[in-house]
């Protein structure tokens, strides 16, 4: 079986890159605009808590700073930095898991940002390739098939053989679930408690990756037992 994962928030937490992010930035401006590290980061973190476009535009003009070549430079420094991220324990094991399946990343955002992401959690190690969907065009970021359908070309198999695991009921299933794709929701981050409609919802749910257990894992794949490949 081919197994597909998202990244942020289905294996890891998403806000702790953010937050590693805000430290370096808050590293970068303390000496320039006179502001303890501490407040900064209190600052940036209030910030994305009301919106999570514009943090630092909106952060710099409550101090009275108004310097777009200044926001780019902080943009910079947290697209950039290197940052200490974990797997949540569940995923780790349960990636360790499956290391017998084909295990792949399919991911959207900055692909500088996302690569980073990825080579910090150590997944190089763990699964076979990311698909870093902006890499590809932003036309091609998920809801898109594309990338899913780039590793059933790999793998030389059916959309059915395939099932995903991801967070984000807005955009994670709609675009694949029609073709064939497995797709299940794990029950993390923000959008744990979002209801969506029928065309929008994965096939199954699961509370966390630890859910995802060896009984379900030999239930999809009997579901795709008769499925012909890929063509």
């Amino acid at each position: 079986m081919v197994i597909v994962f998202d990244l942020d928030d289905t294996l890891y937490e998403e806000l702790s890159f953010v937050r590693s992010g805000f430290q370096a930035v808050a590293d970068y401006l303390s000496p320039l605009i006179q502001m303890s590290r501490e407040q900064i980061i209190a600052g940036l973190q209030a910030e994305v808590a009301l919106q999570r476009e514009r943090v630092f535009d909106r952060f710099l003009l409550k101090q009275g700073i108004k310097n777009q070549a200044l926001v780019k430079r902080c943009v910079s420094v947290y697209r950039g930095h290197e940052p200490q991220l974990t797997l949540f324990p569940e995923a780790r094991a349960c990636l360790a898991r499956l290391q017998k399946e084909a295990l792949y990343i399919v991911t959207d955002g900055n692909q500088l940002v996302q690569r980073k992401k990825y080579l910090a959690l150590g997944l190089d190690r763990l699964v076979r390739r990311c698909f870093f969907t902006y890499a590809h065009g932003l036309h091609r970021r998920k809801p898109s098939p594309y990338c899913f359908e780039k590793i059933c070309q790999l793998e030389k198999v059916s959309p059915s053989a395939v099932v995903y695991i991801a967070d984000n009921p807005y955009k994670d299933f709609v675009g694949i679930k029609p073709l064939g794709f497995q797709t299940g929701r794990v029950l993390t981050g923000p959008y744990r408690d979002v209801q969506v409609e029928e065309a929008y919802a994965a096939d199954f749910t699961i509370p966390n990756l630890q859910a995802f257990n060896d009984a379900l894992l030999q239930q999809l794949e009997g579901r795709k037992s008769s499925c012909p490949p890929f063509k």
